[in-house]
C-alpha cells in the first residue's frame, strides 16, 4: 500500500460543498486517494514538506486538441475566424501520425501538469487513415509517461469537403468505420472504476463536418457502453446558420433530436444559446466546457456563464486546442475567464473562488466524475502547492480561496499530486527528462510542418 504524507501546509483550499479551507494541516494519501486531513502528523511511504504552501484541488480540463500544440503561433491563421482557421489547418492536421501525438501530447499534458491541472479530456477527432487505436495508444503512453489522468476520446468526422464539410477526404471515415473504431477503443481503453486514470468518451467533432446518422448512432453506442458523449456546439454563428440552412433548426434542437441530451453529454463553448436552451441544458443536466481565451481568439463571443450558473447547467472549465489558445495552461484560462465576465457582466460575473470551483468540482461534474474535483476523505490525491512566500504573492494570499482567479499565478506551480504521486516537483516534471522531451519535441514540430 503506498503512501504520502504532505506536511505542514499553510493552507488546504478543498473546495468541498462547505467550502472548508484547513490551515497548518497535513493530507494523507493511500493508494492514490485522500485518507486523512487535518493536525496530525501521519507515517507514510514518503513526506512532502508544505511549509508555507498553499494546497488546492488538481485542475480539471474539460476540453482540449493536444494535437493542436504543433501547429500554434503559425502567422498564417492568427487573423481568421472558425471555419476559414479550420480550412487552413486541417491541410497540416491531415499529415498526423503517431510521432507528432506523442509529442505534442507531452508537451501540452506536460504544461498542464505544471501549472496545477491533473485531470485532462482531450477531444481528438483527426485520424488520417483511419489510424484510431494507435493515435490513442500514442496519447495514453504519453499520459502514463507523465502521470496525468487522461479521459481521451475517440472523435470523428464523416463529411468531408465533398460533402459539404470542412476536412479534407484523407482524415474522414464511414459511419461504420467509426462505430467499429470506437467500440475498440472503448473496450482497449475505458476504465470505469473509481480512481481510474484513463477513461474514454466518444466525441463526433461538429454538426458541421458530421452527419446527423453519426451523430445518432454515436449517441446509441455510447449509451450501450456506458460512457460519456461530447462535441462542439454553439462555438459561432457561422455553425447557428449552417445548421438552420441545412437542418432547418437551430443547433441544440437539432442535437436534442438525435439524442444528445443529457446528464452523460457536455458540449465544448456553448456561446451562442438562448435562454429556452440554457433552461433545457440545466433541466436536463447536459454540460458546458467553457474555453474563455479560444473563444476571444477566434472572436467567437462570449459564454453567457453568469445565467448557465443561476441555472444550474454543469460547467467546467478547458484550455481548448493550443493553436486556439497557444497555451496549455488552466491556470491562465481561470484568470482570464474572470476578467472577462467581470467585463462583460460585472457585478454578475462569477468571483475568483467561483471559478476555482469550476475549473475544480465544476469541470470532476462535466466530466461525470465524482471521485476527483475537490480534496476530500475517499476522493482522488490529486492537487497542487504554490509558495506563498513569494514576491509576486505579498498581499495576494490574504484571499487563498479567490487568489487563482482575481489575483492569478504566472508561471510553474511548485508541486503537483497526481493519485499520490508527485509528478512536478520544484516546478520540474518528474516522469520524463525535460530538456530530452524539449528536444525531441522540437524536432518532431519541425519533421511534421515540413509535410
Amino acid at each position: 500500500m503506498s503512501s504520502l504524507f504532505i506536511k505542514n501546509a499553510s493552507a488546504i483550499v478543498t473546495c468541498d460543498h462547505r467550502d472548508t479551507v484547513l490551515e497548518n494541516a497535513g493530507i494523507l494519501i493511500q493508494d492514490g486517494a485522500v485518507a486523512y486531513m487535518g493536525p496530525e502528523a501521519r507515517a507514510a511511504d514518503e513526506v512532502l514538506d508544505a511549509s508555507g504552501c498553499i494546497v488546492y484541488p488538481g485542475l480539471v480540463n474539460t476540453h482540449h486538441h493536444l494535437y493542436q500544440t504543433f501547429s500554434r503561433n503559425l502567422p498564417q491563421v492568427q487573423n481568421l475566424e472558425l471555419f476559414d482557421w479550420l480550412r487552413a489547418l486541417y491541410e497540416i492536421w491531415k499529415n498526423l501520425d503517431g510521432e507528432t501525438i506523442y509529442h505534442s501530447s507531452i508537451v501540452g499534458m506536460g504544461e498542464l501538469l505544471k501549472t496545477g491541472c491533473t485531470t485532462v479530456f482531450d477531444h481528438h477527432y483527426v485520424f488520417p487513415g483511419g489510424a484510431s487505436l494507435a493515435l490513442l495508444d500514442a496519447q495514453f503512453a504519453a499520459a502514463e509517461a507523465l502521470g496525468v489522468r487522461m479521459s481521451a476520446s475517440r472523435g470523428s468526422m464523416d463529411l468531408s469537403k465533398k460533402d459539404g464539410g470542412l476536412p479534407p477526404d484523407s482524415v474522414v471515415q464511414t459511419v461504420d468505420e467509426i462505430l467499429r473504431d470506437c467500440r475498440a477503443a472503448v473496450e482497449k481503453f475505458h476504465d470505469p472504476r473509481p480512481l481510474s486514470m484513463r477513461t474514454v468518451a466518444l466525441a463526433p467533432c461538429s454538426p458541421f463536418s458530421v452527419s446527423a446518422e453519426l451523430l445518432r448512432q454515436s449517441a446509441l453506442l455510447a449509451r450501450d457502453l456506458k460512457v460519456r458523449l461530447h462535441t462542439h456546439l454553439c462555438e459561432t454563428k457561422d455553425e447557428e446558420r449552417y445548421v438552420l440552412e441545412k437542418h432547418g433548426k437551430r443547433p441544440l434542437a437539432y442535437m436534442e433530436d438525435l439524442g444528445w441530451m443529457g446528464p452523460d453529454v457536455w458540449y465544448a463553448h456553448g456561446i451562442h444559446f438562448n435562454d429556452e436552451e440554457l433552461k433545457l441544458l440545466a433541466d436536463t443536466g447536459t454540460g458546458v466546457a467553457h474555453c474563455p481565451i479560444s473563444n476571444m481568439k477566434l472572436s467567437s463571443g462570449v459564454c453567457r456563464i453568469p445565467d448557465m450558473l443561476e441555472l444550474g447547467v454543469p460547467v467546467g472549465l478547458a484550455v481548448d486546442g493550443s493553436a486556439s489558445n497557444d497555451g496549455s495552461s488552466l491556470l491562465e484560462e481561470l484568470r482570464v475567464a474572470y476578467l472577462l465576465h467581470r467585463l462583460h457582466s460585472s457585478e454578475r460575473a462569477p468571483s475568483g473562488y467561483d471559478l476555482l470551483k469550476i475549473a475544480t468540482r465544476g469541470s470532476a461534474r462535466v466530466l461525470g466524475r465524482e471521485d476527483i474535483g475537490s480534496l476530500e476523505a475517499g476522493k482522488a490525491g490529486d492537487l497542487f502547492l504554490i509558495r506563498r512566500d513569494r514576491l509576486e504573492l505579498v498581499g495576494a494570499d490574504l484571499d487563498v480561496k479567490s487568489m487563482l482567479g482575481t489575483v492569478g499565478f504566472k508561471g510553474p506551480v511548485d508541486h503537483t499530486v497526481v493519485n499520490g504521486r508527485v509528478v512536478v516537483r520544484d516546478g520540474r516534471l518528474t516522469g520524463v527528462d525535460e530538456e530530452k522531451a524539449v528536444r525531441e519535441a522540437r524536432a518532431a514540430v519541425r519533421k511534421y510542418l515540413e509535410r
